[in-house]
């Protein structure tokens, strides 16, 4: 057996415990969701579903509204990530590549906002709500997540522009581009990877933020998919978990192997920037 062989085998052994670990709850969602009800909540416990009832997936997408809340999730999650990086990019490049006075204490304050829960500021976010005509409205937590999420897209953004070499963009001054074109043709397509790393990681804290859209949302039709499946278990004297488990294992499973896919690219990505 080769060396490489060996050590293939040894990481495999050595991360096999962590791959339980992680994997063991994915397991238990996805048994229960497809158990028959009365094996759920059986004694002794049944691991292992006695017929696999996918039918369970049907029985709660039409009991619970769950194509609503999916594509609530949906659009408020895209929506607010392509706010913040809008407004996030142009601070990012100028923190990069400007120097101006309180430069270190602006850099202070975003890493300060990011030590501040969300909900220390949730009366003041009704209120202004409520104010704005926008309570109960999935338009409101696009604006409240972007907002959150802007600081920590610029302080993850302007480390890696930094990164950047100035040469790339003064070659292309000296043949006649302007700045905004500069920034368009060379700056933007070396920094595609730490945007994608970004969007990635703003998507996600949308996607799961329950707090605040339980607080802004009051009907079923703006419910997101936290709320959603928070409303299955909440006020309920019989609970069936398998609905449970197979709305949240459609809730879980697809953002995290699009996260487990984007991962090879982004580290490709990354390697060719620094390359160029």
């Amino acid at each position: 057996m080769s060396k490489r062989a060996k050590r293939t085998i040894i990481s495999w052994l050595l991360l096999s415990p962590l791959m339980v670990v992680i994997l063991f709850p994915f397991a238990v969602m996805f048994f229960t969701a497809v158990k028959p009800a009365d094996e759920v909540l059986a004694t002794p416990t049944v691991w292992l579903p006695s017929t696999f009832r996918w039918a369970n997936f049907i029985d709660m997408w039409d009991a619970t509204g769950f194509g609503r809340a999916l594509l609530n999730s949906l659009y408020v999650s895209t929506a607010s990530t392509l706010a913040a990086l809008i407004v996030a990019v142009p601070a990012a490049y100028a923190l990069s590549r400007y120097e101006f006075k309180g430069k270190g204490a602006y850099r202070q304050f975003l890493l300060i906002t990011q030590m501040l829960s969300p909900i220390v500021l949730v009366l003041g976010l009704f209120r202004l709500s409520v104010a704005i005509g926008l309570l109960d409205s999935v338009n409101v937590l696009v604006l409240i997540y972007a907002a959150f999420n802007i600081a920590f897209a610029v302080w993850m953004l302007q480390s890696y522009f930094a990164t950047i070499p100035l040469d790339l963009e003064e070659a292309a001054w000296l043949e006649g581009a302007s700045r905004f074109r500069t920034i368009i043709i060379v700056f933007l397509p070396l920094a595609v990877p730490a945007m994608v790393v970004t969007a990635i990681f703003t998507f996600i804290n949308s996607w799961n933020e329950f707090v605040l859209a339980l607080t802004m949302l009051r009907s079923a039709e703006s419910h997101t998919l936290p709320i959603k499946i928070f409303s299955l278990v909440a006020g309920r004297y019989t609970v069936e978990w398998n609905h449970i488990m197979a709305a949240t294992l459609l809730a879980t499973v697809p953002v995290a192997i699009i996260f487990g896919w984007l991962q090879r690219y982004l580290v490709r990505g990354l390697a060719l920037g620094s390359v160029k």
